[in-house]
């Protein structure tokens, strides 16, 4: 179980953080959380696609890691194989939280039982005088360009939205024992009506770089091949046989 806190000076003046630290809390995730200023180097290594958060309204930006829950095909021998780390991934024992004192402030959390925490490790987060050490002002830093990253990440999914761009997605998969799979609640960008934006909205989206982006993720969707090979690869008797994406919305017509 996670013990995830609020960084106090008073109650934390001795905790330490490793130096070298493991992967372990996302060996069994299949999806992980991704910025969009992220999206062109994260596009050689996985498909990106946005899904709908729990109440259905907003979306969240993620990559695929895995063709099924539970499946993480980066993840192998304790280490992380991928050429590419999510910072989402890489933040971890820490993460930014609602002050509980300050209202409408946040500040840094830290996971007391992860087992790269504790008094024994390497980096201070204090230091005798009680000042911040580098080492946790490089994580303060850190969180909060994600956190910057996020809330650009949240304004660029509301520009797919307002000039309708999103299409819903499903990911049909075969396997080798004859089972087939389908994931559903995948959204990408839809192609045909980013062709129709008008020259006016294109100029726009450009000088203010969405294009970015938006091309990125269109160009990540054939890293669904890749999640296949790995899948292959691996010790699995279930082999992929074939692999299709299609539009969710053809599906409930045909």
């Amino acid at each position: 179980m996670a013990n995830v806190v609020p960084v106090r000076k008073d109650l934390h003046q001795n905790i330490k953080v490793a130096n070298k630290r493991g992967l372990e809390h996302i060996a069994n995730q299949h999806i992980a959380p991704i910025s969009a200023t992220e999206y062109a180097k994260a596009a050689n290594s996985f498909p990106i696609f946005l899904v709908k958060q729990p109440e259905g309204t907003r979306y969240r930006s993620i990559v695929m890691l895995g063709l099924e829950s539970g499946e993480n095909l980066f993840y192998k021998n304790e280490n992380w194989e991928g050429t590419y780390l999510p910072q989402g991934i890489a933040m971890m024992p820490f993460g930014l939280g609602v002050d509980p004192d300050k209202e409408k402030t946040l500040t840094t959390y830290i996971d007391l039982d992860n087992q790269y925490v504790g008094e024994d490790k390497e980096n201070a987060l204090f230091d005798a005088e009680g000042n911040d050490t580098e080492f946790y002002k490089n994580v303060q830093n850190s969180l909060g360009r994600l956190f910057e990253n996020e809330n650009m990440t949240e304004k660029f999914m509301e520009e797919l939205v307002a000039n309708d761009l999103l299409q819903e997605l499903e990911l049909h998969v075969n396997f080798s024992t004859g089972e087939n799979k389908k994931l559903v609640g995948l959204f990408g960008i839809d192609e045909k009506k980013l062709q129709e934006l008008s020259d006016d909205k294109v100029l726009d989206f450009h000088k203010r770089g969405l294009f970015i982006p938006i091309h990125s993720m269109l160009g990540s969707i054939g890293q669904i091949n890749r999640l296949a090979q790995l899948r292959n690869l691996a010790d699995n008797d279930q082999k992929v046989t074939g692999i299709q994406i299609q539009f969710a919305k053809e599906t409930a017509e045909a």
